[in-house]
């Protein structure tokens, strides 16, 4: 096999997997299509629903001997020290290897969602956080850091990023999402797709498609999103990340859309993902999906069926391990029942990847290190930062912040002592070390009470936790009152408790009725308001909650979205005033907490009338987000005509007016007054985050082409349609700071996948 042309890595990679290919026999094919989860449990409190009924059992050597597509999680699923992690890996990949008659390793897949999903691992911001920030390019500086991580213990493939658009903030999952518009959905994650694939890890992106919008905000709940809700909210940012960055594996969504499972939908996973927008790389299966389409979807009678539906639909790999996609379709294909052409087409598209990973070379496997660290200096400092721009000040009417260093500080709240308060559900030490209480974290993460009292060091701290996150007892109340009483500011930390299935507050399965603070926290609040003692709101959550009830009644509101192990440093820099808060809000806040689901693309109807008593209007809208210094803002486009292909450039030089530094996000939104189907009263086109120090002054210049007015018409074609335009420049989507009127002339014009996506911009100083 050694001279082999498939060994030779002088050959083109088709000509290379097609050589491969010919050689292989039914079963060794087959074996390249699932992956093998070892060490996951069945039983006990860490299992995920349905993973009992889902896991089947097999003889390993026997498996091996025809090779192995994937290791599922050889990190993520109990703790281990990284580097005899990556050994252990390292071994295992040299017996699968050894087994098989071609010596061919398996892929490693990770979790890397909020970093590298495993034990001693830097935890990240969550991209609700990342969506805050507004910074692509820290966050593609983010993700190639956790690439080099995965790659420095032999991991080839991360199922990340989540590019969903929140739909509904009831559901569990929105702490994974970026956010609820889909331009920074696709933005943001398309900057995390190009980091990673930079490192040489796979990209996988999730969940394809439409996951975001289940009935009621339950996970896994049908979805009942029409037609051009799909085309032109759900689909973007998949399209972005695949044409824009490259991503070269997508994860199928386990929902179905109008009775069609995702898993077994070949207008989604072949016409539209491979034929339209030409993408070549792998569609995996989101955890136990190809069997889900028996056992939940109900549109297969058996293993084989299932695997069938999928195979045909266009998923080539079964995760986490081998149930529908072994032994059930060798006998189908045997049979006659399942083509085996099938299997030809998956196994080619998983060995060109393994090819692009140079597993098909003769020196794939090198010797790891005799230590890792994977939770460096520099990736702290990286947490750190994007902690920083995360943090958003929603609110500060009386000028409350910064706090001084030398006040009497009440530290309320359930999240204020809590290190996991840091954390999302895709974080290790909340995703798996909570099944493991005898082991250490692994990683430093100071809490806001313990970075508070570093931050402000001659201020007196007391503290008293009040409640707990979600449980009904008020015992603590009495105790936090006083604390707040005898304070000349109290600081109320609030918030999530991160989990899974249940066992948290936000996290997946973790969905909820309304978007009501958990537990009796909103009572805890109320009572330490009614001391009148300022109260400084901190949120550390995975998503918004309604805060109308206190809006005028707090001294300021900070808003943090699980921050990662640098989030505590970040508050009480904010709260200090060390750090000017330059965070913007990717999903609105809510008045109330009824009356979801609400996010603000709507069209007309959606807004405020008089027809109903019902007001959606946030309290907090998109974008929003608030500083401890001032800009302006000086515009002279006015506006043009264009063709319908046509662009014009919009002009806004922003300076800061005040005494400090500080960071402004513009953001130009696209106005249609007119168009042959309903369309969002605004919706976001492009964004530039500027840092600016006192009296220093920046020209950006937005280019925007005619494409991006573009939607999906009565026809489902996507159209430019001729007629009035405005562009509105603005600090948050409720807030207008200029507008330029376009006319748009010319036929309609009906755009391919050639379109424009993106928005240029560029910037340049001002005098």
């Amino acid at each position: 096999m050694t001279t082999a042309p498939w060994r030779d890595p002088a050959l083109p990679a088709a000509a290379r997997v097609d050589d491969l290919l010919s050689r292989m026999t039914l079963e060794e094919k087959t074996a390249q299509l699932y992956g093998v989860w070892v060490g996951a449990d069945t039983d006990g409190d860490g299992v995920a629903p349905l993973q009992r009924e889902m896991s089947s059992d097999y003889d390993w050597d026997q498996l091996i001997t025809h090779g192995l597509g994937q290791l599922t999680r050889p990190f993520g699923t109990a703790p281990v020290d990284p580097a005899l992690g990556a050994q252990a890996l390292a071994r295992a990949q040299r017996r699968i290897a050894a087994a098989g008659r071609f010596g061919i390793p398996a892929l490693a897949h990770e979790e890397c969602l909020a970093g590298f999903t495993t034990w001693q691992a830097t935890a990240y911001p969550v991209p609700l956080a990342w969506g805050a920030s507004f910074d692509p390019g820290l966050v593609e500086e983010m993700a190639e850091a956790i690439g080099r991580d995965l790659r420095s213990v032999g991991v080839h493939q991360g199922l990340a990023p989540v590019l969903d658009v929140v739909r509904d903030p009831r559901w569990g999952r929105v702490e994974e999402t970026i956010g609820e518009d889909p331009y920074l959905v696709g933005t943001i994650g398309s900057a995390y797709v190009r980091g990673l694939e930079s490192a040489g890890i796979v990209s996988t992106l999730k969940h394809f498609a439409g996951y975001a919008s289940s009935a009621g905000a339950r996970n896994l709940a049908p979805v009942r999103a029409g037609v051009r809700e799909f085309a032109d909210i759900t689909l973007p940012p998949f399209e972005m990340a695949l044409r824009e960055a490259g991503a070269r594996s997508v994860m199928a969504a386990y929902t179905d859309t109008d009775g069609v499972p995702a898993s077994a939908d070949p207008g989604l996973l072949t016409e539209l993902l491979r034929e339209e927008w030409g993408f070549t790389g792998t569609v995996v299966a989101d955890y136990f999906g190809v069997g889900f389409l028996q056992t939940q979807h109900r549109v297969a009678g058996t293993e084989a069926e299932a695997a069938h539906a999928a195979l045909a639909a266009g998923l080539d790999v079964e995760l986490p391990t081998l149930k529908c996609y072994g032994k059930p379709l060798i006998e189908a294909v045997r049979a006659g029942e399942i083509p085996e052409a099938l299997i030809d087409r998956a196994a080619r598209r998983v060995l060109f990847q393994k090819c692009e990973s140079g597993l098909l070379d003769e020196d794939w496997n090198p010797e790891p290190a005799e230590r890792i660290d994977l939770d460096s200096a520099s990736n702290r400092a990286l947490a750190r930062r994007l902690a920083e721009r995360s943090v958003v000040l929603l609110d500060n009417p009386d000028g409350v912040l910064p706090l001084a260093p030398d006040t009497r500080i009440a530290v309320v709240g359930p999240r204020a002592a809590d290190a996991l308060a840091m954390l999302g559900c895709y974080s290790f030490p909340s995703h798996v070390l909570t099944h493991h209480p005898e082991v250490p974290m692994g990683i430093g993460i100071p809490t806001v009470l313990e970075s508070l009292r570093a931050e402000l060091p001659d201020a007196k701290v007391t503290f008293a936790e009040g409640c707990g996150v979600d449980d009904p007892d008020t015992g603590g109340f009495e105790e936090a009152v006083a604390r707040a009483s005898e304070a000349d500011v109290c600081v109320a930390v609030l918030g999530d408790r991160a989990g899974l299935f249940g066992r948290g507050t936000s996290g997946e399965g973790c969905d909820v009725t309304d978007l009501q603070l958990p537990g009796m926290q909103a009572d805890l609040l109320d009572a330490l308001v009614s001391t009148g003692v300022p109260v400084v709101l901190v949120l550390l959550t995975g998503r918004p909650y309604a805060l109308g009830r206190w809006h005028g009644r707090l001294g300021a509101v900070v808003q943090a979205f699980f921050p990662g192990e640098e989030g505590g440093p970040a508050v009480a820099g904010v709260l200090s005033g060390r750090i000017n808060p330059s965070g913007r809000l990717p999903v609105s806040v809510p008045r109330v907490p009824g009356g979801q689901p609400w996010t603000y693309l709507q069209p007309p109807l959606g807004l405020a009338g008089e027809v109903s008593n019902l007001d959606p209007t946030p309290l907090y809208a998109f974008g929003h987000g608030r500083s401890y210094t001032t800009f302006a803002w000086e515009s002279e486009s006015e506006g043009a005509e264009i063709g319908t292909d046509g662009s014009y450039d919009v002009h806004v030089t922003v300076r800061n007016t005040g005494d400090r530094a500080g960071a402004e996000v513009v953001q130009l939104y696209l106005h249609d007054p007119v168009a042959s189907v309903t369309r969002p009263d605004v919706r976001l086109i492009g964004y530039r985050r500027l840092e600016l120090e006192p009296s220093e002054a920046y020209r950006v210049t937005f280019r925007f082409h005619a494409d991006l007015s573009a939607f999906t018409d009565r026809s489902q074609t996507r159209v430019v349609e001729p007629g009035a335009l405005e562009l509105r420049l603005g600090g948050s989507s409720a807030e207008t700071r200029h507008t330029a009127r376009l006319s748009l002339t010319g036929r309609v014009r009906v755009l391919g996948t050639d379109r424009r996506l993106l928005c240029e911009t560029e910037i340049s100083r001002a005098d």
